[in-house]
């Protein structure tokens, strides 16, 4: 049985210690290894993997909303990062510094991008003069650093892959429908992709981007019960260009500010698929983001016709994203292998399933089995797929459901809090002070004021008991 395996045996159990089970998970799936680059971490070939499909998929979905990627420099003159106060104070503690070129010191130190809004602003600056210009959406993908104090492989490293979108408008009313496009853009991939559920919401001005008019978030529910902001698109007013002197003739041949949007996911959404549908032998992952969605075991492959019934069969199932397992491992290694690493079907044949023109078909998800006739498993596959697809979703559904409590006292917060892992659903006056207070008593911070759950449940914040303005989803979080 595969639970007895030495692979399965080297994973810590997510009951007994859920840190350490994510840890042993990335490491024996082979996604990253760590670099000599304290905090910055190696995305090997299976999670760079997942990171490409995610890149493809993400991107087409852009390009349909009108999306255009472009390249920008690594580096951002100090002169022009401090153009935006707000936004160089959000930033500062985290900022890499370039001081030499070679062995001369820089004139002006240059700043190794934590993000692009100065260098769009800059570039905006030069190409936006008209009203006809207008709008720009502008992407790309990239990467960036910031210097995280404490980091975790895929969550929290110093470098780190991801998309950033960059747009400008003529109008505020369109800046606003971009930046909810792209929200509901990422809440659909998490939902129709990876299979996560997310709560679509409005961040406080607290938790906001800095710089940001309003920032919007998707935020999912781990297996722990914790929290992962999963995606966040914002909404900058023209307070950006205002700082970077970006105007345009308007219609009204008068000079005025564009409105400014920008909107980003990056690898940390891996580290949610390993949260959301992990297990304790390793990887799950949802079949339309997996790199092999079906992998073939040959059994007793040595025997005469075993390989090539094999072949014929990976033949068969070209639809998919296939590979055959001809190693010399053991066929039970190779079993609890495609367990480790989340591959949502294999597939097994030996040499009496050939006489009997059958394979057996086995879930990742639920490890069930399935006796199915040769020439009738591609359509077996493709309905299989899709099955697994479904479930994994409306399981994830299921848990972040079933985590959802609410709060109408002080008391009753700071219990759930304690004792029971998830999202808590309470009122709040809107004054930080409350929020910084709860942070301080219970560890939780303000997730999102929600867009599709707005019923106030109390009339009086949950801290201070004076009149609520917001329902808040509430959360530990990564």
């Amino acid at each position: 049985m595969a639970g007895d395996n030495k692979l399965v045996k080297e994973i810590t159990s997510m009951e007994e210690d859920f840190a350490q089970w994510y840890t042993d998970v990335v490491k024996k799936a082979e996604l990253i290894e760590y670099s000599s680059v304290k905090g910055c971490m190696i995305i090997l070939p299976a999670g760079y993997a997942i990171w490409e499909n995610i890149q493809r998929q993400l991107d087409d979905r852009f390009k349909a909303t009108g999306v255009e990627n472009v390249c920008m420099p690594l580096f951002i003159p100090e002169s022009l990062l401090n153009k935006e106060k707000d936004h160089v104070e959000g930033f500062a503690p985290e900022v890499a510094w370039v001081t030499h070129g070679g062995l001369e010191p820089l004139t002006e130190r240059l700043c190794v991008r934590p993000t692009s809004e100065t260098l769009f602003c800059d570039l905006y600056h030069n190409i936006v003069h008209s009203y006809r210009d207008l709008p720009k959406v502008f992407n790309q993908w990239c990467s960036v650093v910031r210097w995280e104090k404490t980091t975790r492989p895929f969550l929290r490293s110093r470098e780190f892959l991801w998309q950033e979108g960059h747009t400008v408008h003529e109008t505020a009313e369109e800046a606003e429908e971009r930046t909810v496009q792209m929200l509901n853009l990422y809440a659909d991939f998490c939902k129709e992709v990876l299979a996560i559920p997310t709560i679509r919401g409005r961040k406080t001005d607290k938790e906001k981007f800095a710089g940001a008019e309003a920032t919007y978030t998707i935020e999912a529910m781990m297996h722990d019960g914790k929290a992962l902001q999963s995606g966040t698109s914002h909404n900058f007013g023209d307070g950006f260009a205002k700082a970077y002197e970006i105007q345009f003739t308007g219609r009204d041949n008068k000079l005025t500010n564009p409105h400014q949007t920008s909107w980003g996911m990056s690898t940390r959404i891996i580290g949610a698929l390993i949260m959301v549908h992990g297990d304790n032998y390793g990887l799950v992952l949802p079949p339309r983001i997996a790199p092999t969605q079906i992998v073939i075991i040959p059994i007793q492959q040595k025997k005469e016709g075993v390989l090539e019934n094999a072949a014929k069969l990976k033949e068969a199932l070209k639809d998919f994203r296939v590979k055959v397992d001809d190693s010399d491992k053991t066929p039970g290694f190779k079993f609890s292998e495609q367990e480790m690493r989340g591959f949502p079907l294999r597939v097994e044949i030996g040499p009496k399933d050939i006489e009997n023109g059958v394979c057996v078909f086995v879930r990742r998800d639920t490890r069930e089995k399935y006796t199915v006739k040769l020439d009738e498993a591609a359509a077996f596959a493709g309905k299989i797929l899709d099955e697994i697809q479904s479930d994994m979703y409306n399981r994830a559904k299921e848990h972040l459901d079933n985590s959802l409590f609410s709060a109408t006292t002080y008391d009753e917060f700071k219990d759930i809090a304690e004792n029971k892992p998830g999202f808590i659903k309470a009122m709040w006056c809107g004054d930080v002070e409350c929020e910084e207070k709860i942070k301080a008593d219970t560890t939780v911070t303000s997730r999102c004021m929600p867009f599709e759950d707005t019923e106030a449940i109390s009339d009086k914040c949950v801290c201070c008991g004076k009149p609520a303005k917001h329902l808040v989803y509430w959360g530990k979080a990564y």
